[in-house]
C-alpha cells in the first residue's frame, strides 16, 4: 500500500481489485478525490472518522483521480468528490458531492448489517 500518514491510505490503480477482493473487511469505501479539489478536503476528515469509526469492520481508502483515471472512468464517474461503497468487491453504494457524515456512516452500516457474522 502507499504510505500515508492518516488512517486512510492512498490506493493505486495496480492495488485496486485487490484492495476491493482481498481485504479482510467485507466493505470497502473508496474516496475518489484529487489534491486540487475544495470539496475533496470537506469529506477527507469524514473518511477519517468512518475509518476510525468502522475499524476491522470496513476498510477506508482513497484514490487520486489525476494519478488513477482509468479506475475513475471505470464507474462512469465524472465528478468529485465521489465516495463508492463496495460490499465483498461489488458496487452497492455511490455518493457523490459532499455529504453529512450520517449519509456515510449509515450506508456502511446498512451494508455491515447485511454481512453475516
Amino acid at each position: 500500500m502507499s504510505a500515508d500518514t492518516q488512517i486512510v491510505s492512498y490506493v493505486e490503480e495496480s492495488e485496486f481489485d485487490v484492495v476491493l477482493n482481498g481485504s479482510e473487511e467485507k466493505v470497502v469505501v473508496v474516496d475518489f478525490t484529487a489534491t486540487w479539489c475544495g470539496p475533496c478536503r470537506l469529506v477527507s476528515p469524514l473518511m477519517e472518522q468512518l475509518a476510525e469509526e468502522y475499524k476491522g469492520r470496513a476498510k477506508v481508502v482513497k484514490v487520486d483521480v489525476d494519478r488513477n483515471k482509468p479506475i475513475f472512468k471505470r464507474f462512469g464517474l465524472r465528478s468529485i468528490p465521489a465516495v463508492l461503497i463496495f460490499k465483498d468487491g461489488i458496487l452497492a453504494e455511490t455518493i457523490v458531492g459532499v455529504s453529512p457524515y450520517e449519509q456515510f456512516s449509515e450506508a456502511v452500516q446498512k451494508l455491515l448489517e447485511a454481512v453475516p457474522t
